[in-house]
């Protein structure tokens, strides 16, 4: 099924350089910016008089499907690629909290050299 533009959770936007993203807000369509899953359990019409407010810009067309899309392996792909950022996610905030840990340590330090005789 192509992606369901009218579904509340689509979302499209156009940036300055001519880039379109066009996903599912909620990560549940792998195969997007192509298609949408067929039984989508979280697929809900978006309302029709909302009072919207639409700009003059004209979204460009859908790219054509790349070859993978039929076969899965795009889909495939794109979690392995969702794997391996996360796992650096994990391991850049482990460096940052250790960072941040070892700053407040410091500073701990300080306090308990500048402290007052009274305290």
């Amino acid at each position: 099924m192509p992606m369901r533009t009218e579904c509340k959770h689509f979302e499209s936007r156009s940036y300055p350089n001519g880039d379109t993203v066009r996903k599912c807000n909620l990560d549940l369509a792998p195969d997007a910016p192509w298609r949408c899953p067929d039984d989508c359990p979280k697929y809900e019409r978006r309302l029709a008089d909302a009072a919207w407010t639409h700009g003059s810009l004209v979204v460009p067309p859908t790219p054509p499907e790349p070859a993978g899309v039929d076969d899965g392996t795009a889909a495939a792909l794109l979690d392995e690629a969702e794997d391996i950022l996360n796992q650096a996610g994990d391991r850049i905030k482990a460096e940052v909290d250790a960072e941040r840990a070892a700053a407040a340590k410091k500073r701990k330090g300080f306090k308990r050299f500048f402290r007052r005789g009274g305290s």
